[in-house]
């Protein structure tokens, strides 16, 4: 590898390749551009508070959670394929292939934090020195508590007993605690930043589930000729991928990989020297062929075969 990259010196530069590197990069740019066009957005997580607190405050547990998120909430917050996969009925193995578990684990995170968003705002918003304090049930608490570090939440909880105990028989109540409003005031906040991360977490499920499929196909042992038409060279090398999460210090890694469907797009960084490689899988995954470029002028293009499997 040192030595193809001393040969190469990787970068972007001359334009002229075998695959060219557009099709990739639109297929790249197109989720971002239906985003911006409104298709889907975290912006929707405000109204679904406002719109449907009747229904967040009923949630008590992860099971509820996720019936209210595959009938209704994912839908109308734009997670409809990840509402959709949790909602059917799946063999095993596409449960595991679909990462299921860890995508059930998100919604559980996103429908806790719009429950405590949603309680915040019920604080929020009472107004006048008789309005009641809203209670939660032990079960909500506990549910609502899960996974959350934020202090704000406990703060809340504690203020609102405080202010329930200081009520009068008559149902009046003492002037609301600024305290109060305020741990209400961040806790709403601090949810609001959970759910929005929660939110891109399910958004970009399918793409993790693309990219680690394409990982899998790369895995293995490749021999790869290289011909750089600047200095008139053919290389021979010989670069091993690890599988996906498992990086090997004895094995080639790409500063970016991208892989949708048969197109892979490689990106190699090292000393100031970067590359580009845009390739495509054939013959059954047992060769691959493309073009490199880089920032000296280098180009040419990759050949290369499968000399061994993954091994994990």
């Amino acid at each position: 590898m040192k030595n193809r990259m001393n040969q190469h010196q990787y970068a972007r530069g001359h334009r002229r390749t075998r695959v060219g590197l557009l099709p990739i990069l639109l297929s790249l740019l197109l989720p971002s551009l239906a985003l911006a066009e409104g298709q889907a957005s975290p912006h929707v997580l405000t109204d679904m508070v406002t719109q449907r607190g009747d229904q967040l405050a009923l949630i008590e547990s992860d099971e509820a959670a996720l019936r209210l998120f595959t009938t209704s909430v994912g839908p109308a917050l734009g997670l409809k394929d990840a509402a959709g996969a949790l909602g059917a009925r799946l063999p095993s193995k596409m449960v595991k292939e679909l990462g299921v578990p860890e995508l059930s684990q998100s919604v559980a995170e996103l429908m806790r934090a719009l429950g405590r968003w949603q309680f915040a705002n019920s604080i929020r918003h009472e107004t006048g020195p008789s309005a009641p304090i809203v209670s939660l049930s032990a079960a909500r608490q506990d549910w609502l508590r899960v996974k959350n570090q934020a202090a704000s939440f406990s703060d809340l909880l504690r203020l609102t007993r405080e202010e329930r105990g200081s009520q009068t028989p008559q149902g009046t109540s003492q002037p609301r605690d600024l305290e109060l409003r305020l741990a209400a005031e961040r806790t709403a906040f601090e949810a609001s930043h959970q759910a929005v991360t929660a939110w891109w977490n399910i958004h970009g499920w399918k793409d993790r589930i693309r990219q680690a499929k394409g990982l899998s196909r790369l895995c293995g042992t490749w021999q790869w000729i290289i011909h750089n038409h600047q200095i008139h060279g053919e290389q021979k090398s010989t670069i091993l991928f690890s599988p996906p999460g498992q990086p090997s210090p004895n094995a080639a890694t790409p500063a970016e990989s991208i892989i949708l469907g048969d197109a892979i797009y490689l990106r190699w960084e090292q000393n100031g020297h970067i590359q580009e490689d845009s390739l495509l899988f054939i013959k059954d995954d047992e060769k691959i062929e493309g073009s490199f470029q880089n920032n000296t002028g280098g180009w040419g293009p990759i050949s290369g075969k499968r000399l061994a499997p993954c091994k994990p």
